[in-house]
């Protein structure tokens, strides 16, 4: 099995080094996703979609053939293939850096060998064989943070302190990931916001991501649009619909961004970017004036 082939990424061996807050932008081909599924529902329409994302300046575009939202059945490992690889293709073919947003070793497998340069794992590392697939190519590999299937995740959130609890179960997963022969300077973690949490537990991890970073690997943070921010912008109609999130969104993008974080995870890429670099001229200015 071959390597990744597409570009490296920046902060990670191999790539250049990071003059900001990277942005992965978000592809999912997938009818049922929470945010904007059935909006890409072909490959056609999702490789014009992952394009865009790149011109409007992402770093990393992720491409996911699988709703993971909570509740949310699972589809055929020959579907998410379908759904994927065509896509995964024909952006890796035009140079972007293209991340794959899966659980199983075969859709990473045919990924990686497609072009992508990273597998984006939302499974807290369950699947030895997923692990095996990330060591045997190189390619850098995403550890999130989860409880269980998206079908009872929902259930499972429930911790007596959220913060100390989902740093202990990312060390112990990183462990498995390690011991399975990937490289330490190939993973990067990601608390999972919103997977198996509830809005507070939200909030808590968010305002200690120096804990998640104290593990000794790049962060990132996936935020956009979820549920806890519908939830705090609440009106007396209920909570602030997912296609009116996006300025909230980029207001914790920018706050992420001036903590550090390794990227963001954002449906809308645009003023994710331009918050990001606002963040790095002002982390910028504050180092030079001392």
């Amino acid at each position: 099995m071959t390597g990744p082939t597409g570009p490296a990424l920046p902060g990670l061996p191999g790539g250049p080094t990071p003059r900001r807050c990277l942005v992965m932008g978000v592809v999912n081909v997938t009818p049922d996703s929470f945010s904007d599924g059935g909006s890409w529902p072909d490959a056609d329409t999702a490789i014009a979609h992952g394009l865009e994302l790149a011109a409007a300046g992402a770093d990393i575009v992720d491409v996911g053939g699988e709703s993971t939202r909570p509740g949310a059945a699972r589809v055929t490992e020959a579907e998410e293939l379908h759904r994927v690889l065509p896509v995964v293709c024909e952006l890796a073919a035009a140079g972007v850096a293209v991340s794959v947003d899966t659980t199983r070793p075969v859709v990473a497998a045919a990924a990686l060998e497609a072009g992508a340069v990273l597998v984006n794992d939302v499974s807290a590392a369950a699947d030895p064989e997923l692990l095996a697939v990330a060591a045997r190519t190189g390619a850098p590999y995403v550890l999130m943070h989860s409880r269980g299937a998206s079908a009872q995740m929902s259930a499972l959130a429930v911790y007596d302190d959220v913060v100390a609890e989902v740093v202990a179960e990312l060390a112990a997963a990183r462990d498995r990931v390690l011991a399975a022969g990937v490289a330490p300077d190939r993973l990067v973690i990601d608390p999972g916001i919103g997977f198996a949490k509830n809005a507070d537990h939200n909030w808590q991890l968010l305002a200690h991501l120096d804990a998640v970073a104290a593990l000794g690997h790049p962060v990132l943070v996936g935020v956009s649009r979820k549920a806890f921010l519908g939830a705090l912008l609440a009106t007396e109609e209920g909570p602030r619909p997912v296609s009116d999130r996006d300025d909230a969104t980029q207001a914790l993008t920018a706050l992420l961004a001036v903590e550090g974080i390794w990227a963001v995870r954002v449906h809308d890429v645009r003023p994710a970017v331009d918050a990001v670099r606002v963040a790095a001229r002002l982390e910028a200015a504050r180092r030079a004036s001392g």
